[in-house]
């Protein structure tokens, strides 16, 4: 495995259950981390929490174009190279389609697809000119096998995990890695806003979901782990 030290990452979503959890794993294992989130409140008290400087960490809503350029900006301020990039930002919008509404969908797609689209396009072109990297995605098993009442969150992972595999294709000829996480369900504040009978207590608890983002960044310089799936043992709906 590949040490931590050093490594300069970039945590979308770092305000997030998992996200900051995350911040403090690499943190602990000595890498340089950049934090982003929407959130500012949160973003300041994770950033507080791990001791982070004010200038290596900054707010911005990923699904607007200018507020990611503005980031691009800030994180080269502070590092000249992209070693890792963790993506654990998004939203979860859980509803039949006979609730969900055309806004909702739009917005699924928004923060989960089109925003991931807005940090390749901004961070990707660091990694193409040093010829190496780390990208790393957490689409969730809805990326991968939906369920009923997840058009539009299955739609938006499924839409990721296919634009990763394109850009794959495109860095095959370099170092640049590319995972995908598929986590089953975390007990996270992600179902505090989903009207789905489920059992939290038996999901997978967020800093589990941490560790194996921690772990995934510390992948070997001969190989990849394309993608890993970790899901509950017992399914958690009732």
């Amino acid at each position: 495995m590949e040490t931590l030290k050093g490594k300069n990452i970039l945590i979308a979503g770092a305000t997030g259950g998992i996200g900051s959890k995350v911040a403090k794993l690499l943190s602990q294992g000595g890498a340089n981390i950049f934090l982003t989130g929407r959130n500012e409140n949160k973003l300041s008290e994770v950033a507080n929490q791990l001791h982070i400087n004010s200038n290596c960490f900054y707010t911005a809503d990923l699904s607007v174009p200018e507020q990611v350029a503005a980031l691009k900006e800030a994180y080269f301020k502070v590092y000249t190279s992209v070693d890792v990039l963790v993506n654990a930002s998004g939203i979860g919008i859980i509803k039949s389609m006979d609730s969900l509404s055309e806004i909702e969908f739009l917005r699924t797609l928004n923060y989960n697809l089109y925003a991931p689209f807005l940090l390749m396009k901004n961070f990707l072109p660091s990694m193409k000119e040093n010829k190496k990297g780390l990208i790393i995605n957490i689409p969730g098993v809805l990326g991968k096998v939906p369920m009923a009442g997840a058009a539009a969150y299955s739609a938006s992972k499924y839409g990721l995990v296919g634009m990763m595999q394109s850009i794959r294709e495109e860095v095959k000829r370099t170092d640049i890695r590319i995972t995908n996480l598929f986590l089953g369900g975390v007990d996270s504040a992600f179902w505090d806003t989903i009207d789905l009978r489920v059992q939290r207590d038996k999901m997978i608890v967020a800093e589990e979901a941490a560790k194996a983002v921690w772990f995934l960044c510390q992948q070997p310089a001969s190989g990849v782990v394309s993608e890993m799936v970790l899901q509950p043992f017992n399914h958690q709906a009732i």
